[in-house]
């Protein structure tokens, strides 16, 4: 380890590099880093790895001080590799080798060893089957019993060649048991809400014959649904609780629990689950969506991207982490992709090597393989939630107070035009969404989207949606087609999904020509971005002054709401900004905080303004004036 020490009255940086696990420093010569100052103690403290950490333990009387705590003597504290420790008058900084856990070295060790195996029983049997699969080979309804047969024993003689039932397997053969057995409780957990093929992302309209499992044992399957009843009890899943929280658990605790018990369980019992879960696999890959099957299913999985053969990265409550799934090669992964976007009646190939789709049940496909994606096929599915959220699931998720929904809700009755903005993933359309709640039901609504997300629980609701051009680049219909058309449709509210293009001015139009109460979502940092971004999109429709872009923004647009991520991947609304006017001097849009994001309190908090149309809402009797008082 490296040591980097300096003093007060010697500010140079100095270092010790030290072999081993320990290093002791003081005054007294024998410490291995030796602090030359009366202030310091013969021996102050040692720096020493513990288990699969470091941590300073304090040996003396003289306090030593961490952003976080000072210590005493008997005080240990875990050092982190940017950790700062001041010895006054000495500062240190500490530059540790990584500490890998030797049984997490294992369990990675055979984690590697298990796709190793995996990925070789694939492709052999791909390579041994390849004469069955006809063009036609993804229509699952079409397999009999006799084909679904040949493919397991032929997976399983694969696997036995392969060596799963060598001895030296034997960790391989364990660790497969446990992850056939967390995916057994898995399906068992989703069966009930979802069904057997809801979840997975709008893909209902292909039956799973090939999920069938014809080869199973049923002694065996009678002695899984045995281990299964045991195995959820030992993992802590209590009977009838949340969806979410269950697989969550099986996630955090199966493996682990599974390490447990495994002793408890023979051979041959295991084999047979390595062996199924193989099967799976295969036919996953073969007839289904391969290591994405699952994560289709996953209510707690909201986004998933495929970077490259090798790395499958998803979204769970806000958070990236990589799946640790894979692909067997960019040709496999490819197909997949292209077994996807053919149930949205798209197309991809090197001519069109770029697709934006939707799926049955709303959710976004977006795929680029070469040549255009130079690191290999890519895929990014935004699942559209199975539930469709409420103003009151932002209200117990905390995304916003009810205060704040409370005016919210009577700026969209009272007609006011609303702009929600924010980043890729804050939740604009969900909040979009929300707010249309409060829409009145006599009301004739026109939405118009990219690709349709927006589900208006209305009566009146027309859903427009653009058309990319055919391959001779003719017959495409954009936003701007779209909105223009909107308008000589008699809406009462147009809602625009977003914002991006030239379509702005057209949008900002409708709202200044008797179509108030019309929403959109914009792509900004802040409320104030807004007004910025606008004038630049509406610049590329038209070559008008800047001075008149923004007195049209002015008398459009009335509040912008403004969604964001925070760093524990919660989603909320950070910003209520009303436009106020125009600056007599800069002749630019002026906004007005109503409601502002308090970071030490973590949530929204009115700032003490009223909005200027705070009267109406008061004679309509919309709003209680209090919510807007700190």
């Amino acid at each position: 380890m490296k040591v980097f020490y300096y003093s007060v009255v010697d500010p140079l940086k100095r270092m010790l590099e030290v072999e081993g696990e320990q290093v002791r420093i003081g005054r007294a010569p024998s410490n291995d880093l030796v602090l030359n100052s009366p202030f310091v103690a013969d021996e102050a403290g040692v720096v020493r790895r513990v288990e699969d950490a470091w941590e300073f333990l304090a040996l003396s009387h003289q306090a030593i001080y961490l952003p976080q705590r000072t210590l005493y003597r008997g005080d240990r504290w875990r050092i982190t590799p940017d950790e700062t420790l001041r010895l006054p008058p000495f500062t240190l900084e500490f530059d540790l080798p990584e500490v890998v856990d030797d049984a997490a070295r294992r369990l990675a060790e055979i984690d590697r060893a298990v796709q190793e195996l995996t990925r070789d029983v694939h492709a052999e049997v791909l390579r041994r089957m390849r004469g069955e699969l006809g063009e036609q080979h993804e229509a699952a309804t079409e397999l009999r019993v006799e084909q679904l047969k040949r493919w397991e024993d032929e997976i399983e003689r694969v696997a036995d060649e392969c060596g799963l039932g060598a001895a030296d397997r034997e960790p391989q053969v364990d660790h497969l048991a446990g992850l056939a057995l967390c995916g057994h409780l898995v399906a068992q957990i989703t069966a009930p809400t979802t069904g057997s093929d809801a979840g997975r992302a709008g893909l209902t309209n292909r039956p799973r014959a090939w999920a069938r499992m014809v080869t199973s044992n049923a002694d065996r399957e009678r002695e899984l649904a045995a281990t299964a009843g045991y195995f959820a009890a030992a993992v802590g899943l209590a009977a009838g609780g949340d969806v979410r929280g269950q697989l969550e658990t099986v996630e955090r605790e199966g493996m682990r629990c599974w390490r447990t018990i495994q002793g408890q369980y023979h051979r041959d019992f295991k084999r047979y689950l390595a062996t199924r879960h193989l099967k799976q696999q295969v036919k996953d890959l073969v007839f289904g969506y391969g290591p994405l099957e699952d994560l289709l299913a996953l209510p707690t999985v909201t986004e998933i991207m495929v970077v490259d053969a090798d790395r499958i990265y998803v979204e769970k409550g806000g958070r990236l982490e990589n799946s640790g799934r894979r692909f067997l090669s960019d040709e496999v992964t490819e197909a997949i992709i292209e077994r996807i976007v053919s149930l949205a009646g798209r197309s991809i190939d090197r001519s069109q090597p770029m697709v934006d789709a939707r799926l049955a049940d709303g959710s976004r496909v977006n795929a680029v393989i070469r040549p255009i994606a130079a690191s290999g096929p890519c895929l990014t599915i935004r699942k559209f939630p199975t539930r469709r959220l409420t103003i009151d699931d932002l209200l117990r998720f905390g995304s916003l107070t009810p205060e704040v929904a409370a005016f919210l809700e009577a700026a969209v009755r009272s007609r006011r035009n609303i702009v929600v903005s924010g980043g890729t993933g804050t939740g604009k359309t969900s909040l979009l969404n929300c707010l249309s709640e409060f829409i009145p039901d006599h009301e004739r609504i026109v939405t118009i989207e990219d690709t349709v997300e927006l589900r208006l629980q209305k009566a009146h609701v027309v859903q427009l949606e653009t058309k990319p051009a055919n391959r001779e680049g003719t017959g495409g219909y954009g936003i701007r087609d779209l909105v223009r058309n909107a308008l000589r449709m008699r809406p009462d509210r147009v809602v625009v999904g977003e914002c991006r293009g030239p379509e702005a001015l057209d949008m900002l139009q409708a709202m200044n020509t008797g179509h108030d109460g019309s929403l959109t979502t914009i792509h900004a940092n802040s409320a104030e971005d807004v007004t910025l971004r606008l004038e630049v999109m509406v610049q590329m429709a038209a070559d008008l002054p800047v001075t008149s872009i923004h007195r049209q923004i002015a008398t459009a647009v009335d509040l912008i709401v403004q969604a964001a991520r925070l760093r524990d991947g919660r989603r909320v609304v950070s910003q209520v900004a009303e436009v106020v006017g125009v600056d007599p001097d800069s002749q630019r849009a002026v906004l007005r905080d109503l409601f502002a994001f308090e970071p030490g309190v973590d949530q929204l908090r009115p700032t003490g303004h009223l909005p200027t149309f705070m009267a109406d809402l008061m004679a309509r009797d919309l709003i209680d004036l209090d919510a807007f008082y700190p």
